[in-house]
């Protein structure tokens, strides 16, 4: 069976929620392999998660010259681990970075290139939402291999262990590929609610928030529930939440167990960020708000009542 390669994504040692998404897709493929860019030992703290959902292969690439710099280096080693193993297919996630090097990885071995797919058949066949989601788009990649990027959340990560065997790849790189030296790193402050794209309930605030004072509405929900905060673009752009918080077809795409909408009208825009989501629950005051056509569940009153008093229940019933 030809190996499938999947580009891992991690963080804090341990690989993200996309990334076991496009170890769960490659089992339609081929056999996955992991491919790991980071400093010396990287792979080893990963190996566990990316065995557990299918990798029956890492290969490790690990240099000081793979983190030093930016994405260069690393399509550069991918170029010449397709040479050398002649996959199937080589997925990535649809992030700033893996569609970087997926974009330069195109260039290099003059192949085709999909992105922000969101299913990816045996045959190479991918399906894309486009236009917020309003059109489904087959595809595929007529010039070189299926060569992909997944968008986050469109696959539900399912195990299926393997005992991975890993390999070291030779790094070799030139000056071209250093031209972009990391300076410096500033790690983001979190706080103790998930992130964003890989929480299992998310409450998101709306325009009808009314202020950013008002968002502690939403947190206290989101905090009882155990999930994450977000909001839609009108919010966002009217300065009641950061903007990294942006849920929707110019933010972030999540597909939790739960989604909570608070005070959201249901724009296209919005819906195309998170209408996978397993379960939706709305509250808003206007019964013919567009995000009643999509939840299961809707709420038609005022939200600084409502939340309130769900928050209540929440804390009788823990």
């Amino acid at each position: 069976m030809a190996e499938v390669l999947v580009v891992v994504e991690h963080s804090a040692g341990a690989p993200k929620k996309v990334t076991l998404e496009l170890l769960t897709l490659a089992r339609n493929l081929g056999e996955p392999a992991a491919v790991v860019f980071g400093d010396p030992g990287t792979a080893e703290s990963l190996s566990a998660k990316l065995g557990e959902y299918g990798a029956a292969k890492i290969y490790a690439a690990e240099h000081a010259d793979l983190t030093g710099y930016l994405v260069a280096p690393k399509a550069t080693v991918l170029a010449a681990l397709v040479g050398q193993v002649s996959p199937a297919a080589v997925l990535l996630p649809s992030t700033q970075e893996g569609k970087e090097i997926a974009g330069r990885l195109a260039v290099k071995l003059d192949n085709g290139l999909l992105t922000d797919v969101v299913d990816l058949a045996a045959d190479g066949t991918a399906t894309q939402a486009v236009f917020a989601g309003s059109t489904i788009v087959k595809s595929q990649v007529t010039r070189g291999l299926p060569l992909v990027t997944l968008r986050p959340n469109s696959v539900t990560p399912a195990p299926a262990p393997a005992t991975p065997e890993v390999t070291a790849v030779e790094i070799a790189l030139t000056d071209k590929d250093k031209l972009t030296t990391v300076v410096d790193r500033v790690v983001e402050q979190k706080g103790s609610r998930p992130e964003l794209t890989e929480a299992s309930v998310v409450v998101s605030g709306g325009r009808g928030m009314g202020s950013a004072d008002n968002f502690k509405v939403v947190e206290e929900l989101a905090d009882l529930l155990g999930g994450a905060v977000g909001a839609s673009r009108a919010a966002t752009d009217s300065g009641f939440y950061p903007h990294q918080f942006q849920v929707g077809q110019t933010g972030k795409t999540v597909s939790p167990q739960l989604y909570v909408a608070v005070g959201i009208s249901g724009a296209i825009q919005h819906r195309a960020g998170m209408q996978t989501s397993k379960t939706i629950v709305a509250v808003n005051k206007d019964p013919e708000a567009p995000i009643f056509e999509l939840a299961d569940f809707g709420v038609v009153g005022d939200l600084f009542k409502v939340v309130p008093q769900a928050a209540e229940e929440i804390r009788k019933r823990k």
